[in-house]
């Protein structure tokens, strides 16, 4: 099983077989490795790695990590049965995949705010006839006459956005192991240098 983590930087095309092939640019690893749970530990088994580095992390997270002199951006886990496998200090780079194999991204969708119906359920309004007058894009009635009172999930107007999305069975196109870049076919969620999880399609945890 193979995981790692990255940022998105880019959507691009390249030529493939005399086709254009649309693809998105993650910028993963190299990623550190900082310990491993068990089961007779923790109930659960697990790798936690990080990725990146910034200036300042807390006091007792630089106490955990003082040993490998690190101060990183990102830290995750990846819930897998080989958490034996590795060790404290172990470095994962993009060479853990091939080309041609499908992998599971999962991270945040690009926040959109506070929408309405029309945009965040597709509803198509009201119409525009004579007497409608600033009601188009309003979601209507929202109550029933019996319970007195709106059913939960009820659809309206919100945040929309945000929510962390898995994308199942995506192709690795290209691997560049000198710069760790990674060339994964279609999109991925999020935005430009958002954080993402990249597991191979047996390891969707």
């Amino acid at each position: 099983m193979a995981f790692i983590l990255g940022l998105k930087e880019q959507m691009t095309q390249i030529f493939q077989d005399d086709k254009v092939m649309p693809v998105t640019v993650i910028k993963a690893g190299p990623c550190t490795v900082l310990d491993s749970k068990t089961k007779e530990k923790n109930g659960y088994e697990a790798v936690r790695m990080s990725l990146g580095e910034k200036k300042k992390i807390t006091k007792p997270l630089e106490g955990q990590l003082k040993e490998l002199e690190i101060k990183p951006r990102f830290i995750r886990e990846f819930k897998t049965e080989e958490a034996l496998k590795f060790k404290r200090g172990d470095i994962v780079k993009v060479d853990v995949f091939r080309e041609g194999e499908l992998i599971n991204a999962q991270g945040v969708s690009i926040g959109k705010g506070f929408q309405g119906v029309v945009k965040r359920h597709h509803f198509h309004g009201k119409n525009t006839s004579h007497g409608t007058k600033h009601d188009v894009r309003r979601s209507g009635s929202i109550g029933t006459t019996a319970p007195q009172r709106v059913f939960k999930g009820k659809r309206m107007a919100g945040r929309m956005g945000g929510q962390r999305i898995t994308l199942k069975n995506l192709k690795i196109i290209k691997i560049d192991p000198e710069k760790n870049l990674l060339y994964i076919k279609g999109a991925v969620p999020g935005k430009r240098g958002s954080l993402l999880k990249i597991m191979s399609i047996n390891q969707n945890k």
